[in-house]
């Protein structure tokens, strides 16, 4: 079944539906480009209040370019490893178990901050939000992708020049880099 597929079948869940479980390997899988994104729950399922996603990131990647939502919150629990994130002015790093906010309107980013996988799960509320990953996916793979477009129907803006500079003061990669900054 395609994303799209997917996508259009999507409803609220409620108990006429049965039980559900998503297991460790259950979910639809969005390509991000060194973090990526599967999907738990969507916005759709969750009546638009919420959606569920988690983000394995490999050691030492910056997961997006510094950016902000409009009208959208996103809390990131940390399940494995160790985040960092830039908030606003602030550096913070959360450790497994630990929960950080990135609010509607705030600049912000993440990574993983150390030399062992992380795993976040991210709550972005209100729902809707995650089907921007799966475009960015889909519009990457098919040749599509236009950033402005995407970031205009989501509400999100880009300072993509912060890539290189965030990665060379957290001694990170990312995908936007040719070289790795990391020192030998």
């Amino acid at each position: 079944m395609s994303a799209t597929q997917l996508t259009d079948a999507l409803r609220r869940f409620d108990a006429s539906q049965g039980p559900r479980k998503v297991g460790p390997a259950d979910g639809h899988v969005a390509q991000l480009g060194g973090c990526d994104a599967r999907f738990l729950v969507w916005g759709e399922e969750s009546g638009g209040g919420f959606s569920l996603v988690e983000h394995p990131v490999p050691p030492r990647s910056l997961c997006a370019p510094l950016h902000r939502h409009t009208g959208v919150d996103e809390y990131s629990f940390v399940l494995e490893g160790r985040m960092g994130a830039l908030l606003g002015d602030d550096v913070i790093h959360a450790e497994a178990g630990e929960l950080a906010f990135k609010p509607r309107d705030q600049w912000h980013t993440f990574w993983n901050a150390g030399e062992e996988p992380c795993r976040i799960l991210e709550v972005i509320s209100p729902g809707g939000f995650e089907h921007f990953f799966r475009e960015f996916d889909e519009t990457t793979r098919d040749g599509s992708f236009d950033p402005e477009a995407l970031g205009e129907r989501y509400g999100i803006e880009f300072d993509m020049e912060s890539v290189p500079r965030i990665c060379a003061e957290h001694g990170l990669v990312h995908p936007l880099l040719e070289a790795d900054p990391r020192p030998a």
